[in-house]
């Protein structure tokens, strides 16, 4: 009888360490997912305003302007829209290590995007910035830092 306990007690603390493991590899975003769901819609309908001139970021992303601002329009809908929904539906530390890496190239690329659209190789300033882009790239930024926070606070395992 007394083995069949023991065996009983094996049994539920490896299935209680199991949990933990499980449970070790989650993470819960807090008021963070609010940022994220405030941004992420935010990029979505950046791509409807103008971005360089009187190109939408759809137009951008379908192949209309420069180079620069053609691969943010992609990071910005990869990784800030796709990499985030998923990230924030699955919770796992290792993807939210991986958006924000993501984030970090898109929001380079937007800061560049930026910068290109206001410089030209003549005396005339370029065109400027759209307020599409703009929003885009503060929506990525603001994503940046929020799940870099997220990926961060992992507390260490024992």
């Amino acid at each position: 009888m007394m083995s069949d306990e023991r065996d009983d007690m094996a049994g539920l603390r490896d299935e209680i360490d199991q949990v933990g493991r499980t449970a070790a590899k989650r993470f819960d975003p807090g008021r963070g997912a609010l940022t994220i769901a405030v941004a992420v819609p935010a990029i979505l309908v950046s791509m409807v305003l103008p971005w360089t001139g009187g190109h939408t970021g759809l137009d951008v992303l379908l192949g209309e302007g420069r180079a620069i601002p053609k691969i943010f329009s992609c990071g910005a809908l990869f990784a800030g829209v796709l990499l985030s929904a998923t990230t924030l539906a699955v919770r796992r530390w290792t993807l939210a290590w991986i958006t924000s890496l993501a984030l970090f190239a898109a929001s380079i690329s937007g800061v560049l995007s930026i910068w290109m659209t206001q410089t030209t190789t003549g005396h005339k300033p370029g065109e400027g910035p759209g307020v599409g882009l703009v929003v885009a790239v503060i929506a990525t930024v603001l994503l940046l830092v929020k799940w870099l926070q997220i990926a961060a606070s992992r507390p260490p395992i024992n």
